[in-house]
């Protein structure tokens, strides 16, 4: 597989990467860049010219460059694609490691292991900068992410379901736990009038409650059907 051909296959992986992963809302946007073999170099500045062949030039214009190391292997691509720039870096065996693209939807720069698979993403899109986490089978494990409204922060299970999200708003930071179906069983907040506990059973009924309110505990226990079987005060 040529280096065109490793570098198409990175980015539509990455792709694929951004679209399962809506949960994370300022997702990296990479956009598809071809990238070629060949490089053409163009007509240099006048300026350049002017100063003579022994100086050499001063701008380089371009659409693609290759750097490759002593024995021949490409290990740095820079090209200018339809979406715009983008640089590869590879390594000793001609793998692609790392990936930068400025494109229409922000800055990108993807991280890959020694098999070329995708295992950070790091963007600034119109929302706000996102980095994601891959683990060895392509799913994504964390995702932080900075909004408007503050930052946000999930970790999910090799099963792909989301265990544990953190923010932090306006009103104040949340912390919201789940049980391996992904459903939430634990809620934990800090508002301004104090701070709130929640405990959820398997159906996602709160059951559970706790909580002080300027000052003042609150304790309340529910049943199955959502009624108030003890509270206090």
């Amino acid at each position: 597989m040529g280096t065109e051909e490793r570098l198409e296959k990175l980015e539509r992986e990455l792709l694929a990467e951004k679209r399962r992963n809506r949960w994370l809302l300022a997702a990296v946007g990479l956009g598809v860049v071809g990238v070629g073999l060949a490089w053409t170099l163009t007509t240099i500045t006048p300026t350049a010219q002017a100063q003579g062949a022994n100086t050499g030039p001063k701008v380089i214009r371009a659409n693609q460059f290759i750097l490759e190391d002593q024995t021949g292997k490409t290990r740095a691509v820079l090209v200018m694609g339809k979406s715009g720039p983008a640089l590869a870096l590879a390594d000793e065996n001609g793998n692609i490691r790392v990936m930068l693209v400025a494109d229409k939807d922000g800055p990108s720069l993807a991280l890959a292991d020694e098999n070329e698979k995708s295992r950070a993403l790091l963007g600034v899109a119109k929302d706000g900068p996102g980095l994601e986490l891959i683990d060895e089978n392509g799913k994504t494990r964390a995702g932080m992410s900075l909004l408007k409204d503050g930052p946000r922060l999930a970790l999910r299970d090799e099963n792909d379901k989301t265990r544990a999200a953190l923010s932090v708003a306006k009103d104040g930071p949340g912390l919201g736990l789940a049980d391996e179906t992904g459903r939430g069983r634990v809620s934990l907040v800090v508002i301004k009038d104090g701070p709130g506990l929640a405990l959820q059973d398997e159906t996602g009924k709160v059951r559970a409650g706790l909580s002080v309110v300027k000052g003042k505990p609150g304790l309340e226990l529910f049943d199955e059907t959502g009624k108030p079987i003890r509270s206090q005060p």
